[in-house]
């Protein structure tokens, strides 16, 4: 969506960021002395999730940039880190957690760098593996023609040899990063789906062969990759079409150069289920063979779940034996049935993570 409106918080008004996001975006800001003026204007919209897309707030983050990964402790967890750029998204996905997770949804990125980098330098010192990645609560590439933020990511991480930068979209802004000395520490990461999918339930992406083209560029210039087939969707005729995603997938990449590929199936907060279908009138997503999962999430029967996951990582196997496939959020009852091995029997899910970063990224 386009972005109309650009709010900037009183407390950043003298940041050099809010300065190039009103020259790059042609937008006069609107100081805002309260930033719940503007979530208030938007909660009284007939439709505050596209509002929320076509404002940005640029505004101070002031908590902690690092987080943990927001997992369920009933589910296997892969211990990801997140670097909190921002939240919400330009996209507009069907199935968008986001919709239901902030209230009201807000466009926003935080401009104290100065301190992002601090924590960051920090953590990094440590000495322990990081993976890390800033696609969590928004896409990680959606900023790049107002920020610089991203490259400096990149470098900052390409001076360590323990942490790994994942950086996921569903976008191609990738032109600046091509040339970076990134020294393959830094994971460029796509969200894959079947053209269907990507067609009525991903408004405002990039298609699947434009998204494959950016990765086959990046790998050609020496980034690791990664790929996630979250949400699966089931439907008439999804196996196949999964199956041709995956078989286009590997014309375009090599397979020793994919550091991981995740899958997780469609699963919702039942409060999503209202907001889908009021924005998405024509959808179907929300009509499929749904159970309440143990974190109160709408999540596909089991079985169901099961029988897709061991098809698509048969066919990733078949191109890629080697790679490291994993689930996001599911039991053990999942893994066994559908990958035959428990994380355990491999030290954890992180740690086969780590490994993989190892392996591919040539971190220590």
């Amino acid at each position: 969506m386009t972005i109309t409106h650009l709010y900037v918080d009183r407390t950043v008004a003298d940041n050099s960021l809010a300065a190039r996001f009103a020259e790059r975006l042609g937008l006069t800001p609107i100081i805002v002395p309260d930033t719940r003026q503007l979530y208030d204007t938007l909660k009284n919209e007939a439709d505050p999730w596209s509002g929320g897309k076509q404002r940005l707030l640029l505004t101070r983050n002031q908590g902690a940039f690092i987080r943990q990964c927001p997992g369920t402790k009933e589910y296997i967890c892969c211990d990801y880190q997140i670097l909190h750029i921002g939240t919400y998204c330009t996209m507009d996905c069907a199935y968008c957690i986001l919709q239901s997770y902030f209230h009201p949804p807000v466009l926003q990125y935080f401009v104290n760098h100065e301190d992002l980098l601090r924590e960051l330098d920090a953590a990094l010192d440590q000495g322990r593996t990081l993976r890390i990645g800033t696609g969590e609560f928004t896409d990680s590439l959606i900023w790049e023609a107002w920020s610089d933020l991203t490259p400096l990511l990149v470098e900052r991480f390409a001076r360590q040899d323990r942490s790994v930068l994942e950086l996921k979209t569903k976008t191609t802004a990738i032109g600046d990063l091509l040339d970076l000395d990134h020294r393959r520490r830094t994971i460029m990461a796509w969200s894959l789906n079947t053209p269907r999918i990507i067609a009525t339930q991903e408004r405002g992406t990039t298609s699947l062969k434009a998204r494959l083209r950016a990765a086959a560029q990046c790998q050609d210039r020496g980034y690791p990759l990664a790929f996630h087939f979250d949400p699966i969707v089931l439907y008439p005729g999804c196996e196949n079409e999964y199956r041709q995603v995956i078989d286009t997938l590997f014309q375009y990449v090599d397979p020793g150069n994919i550091v991981w590929i995740s899958m997780g199936t469609l699963r919702f907060m039942p409060a999503l289920q209202p907001v889908i279908q009021q924005r998405f009138p024509d959808s179907a997503i929300v009509h499929g063979e749904f159970i309440t999962g143990i974190d109160n999430k709408m999540r596909y029967f089991k079985p169901l779940r099961i029988d897709i996951y061991r098809r698509i990582a048969g066919w990733i196997r078949h191109h890629a034996p080697n790679a490291t496939v994993y689930f996001c959020m599911e039991d053990e009852t999942v893994w066994c049935n559908s990958l035959g091995f428990s994380p355990d029997t491999h030290g954890g899910l992180p740690a086969m993570l780590d490994q993989s970063a190892r392996r591919v990224c040539g971190v220590h």
